[in-house]
């Protein structure tokens, strides 16, 4: 066993680095975040080896294999956080509450408002990329618009207006599409 030791880790563990080096590229891991990870790891693995390994095996390709087991576990384990991750995130359109079409990015405080850009800066700003904008708008939607940027509620709005949730949800949807906002830019 001690040959083994020497062996391995002569020269800054040289011959273990290179065989964690090898098994990476194997794996096609090796363009991952921090190699020492894997270093230690392999240390780990080599003390469990030391201990199982009978005279009767090929030292270096059982410990190839438990290196290369060991590292597929690390990696799915690795992953296995990202995907959780994704999981928990919440889109900014996720309904806060039943009674009202309010969602996250309704509540997250944020200075810009297409609204108050269009309507506030009257002077400055009704200009040709505006009128575009809002002639791509029907008139209920500029109404909307309008009540938004006045600092109507939701409630307020559709109560005004004399409108379903639906239909100020896609007036809402539409005053803020890509596809109309685009010409802003």
């Amino acid at each position: 066993m001690e040959e083994i030791l020497e062996l391995y880790y002569a020269d800054n563990a040289r011959k273990l680095h290179n065989m964690v080096d090898t098994v990476l590229r194997r794996l096609g891991f090796y363009c991952i975040g921090n190699i020492e990870d894997f270093y230690s790891l392999a240390n780990e693995v080599f003390a469990d080896v030391i201990v199982k390994y009978d005279e009767g095996r090929d030292f270096d390709a059982f410990l190839h294999t438990c290196l290369s087991n060991r590292f597929k576990t690390e990696m799915t384990a690795r992953n296995r956080q990202k995907r959780l991750a994704d999981k928990m995130a919440v889109s900014i359109y996720t309904s806060v509450n039943d009674d009202d079409n309010s969602t996250l990015g309704d509540i997250i405080p944020d200075s810009f408002s297409i609204e108050k850009e269009i309507f506030e800066k009257r002077e400055e700003v009704l200009n040709e990329r505006i009128l575009l904008y809002l002639n791509r708008l029907s008139n209920l939607q500029r109404e909307v618009l309008r009540l938004n940027a006045s600092g109507y509620l939701p409630n307020e709005i559709k109560e005004k207006l004399h409108i379903t949730e639906k239909q100020y949800s896609d007036c809402n949807a539409a005053i803020h599409s890509y596809k109309n906002v685009s010409v802003l830019f």
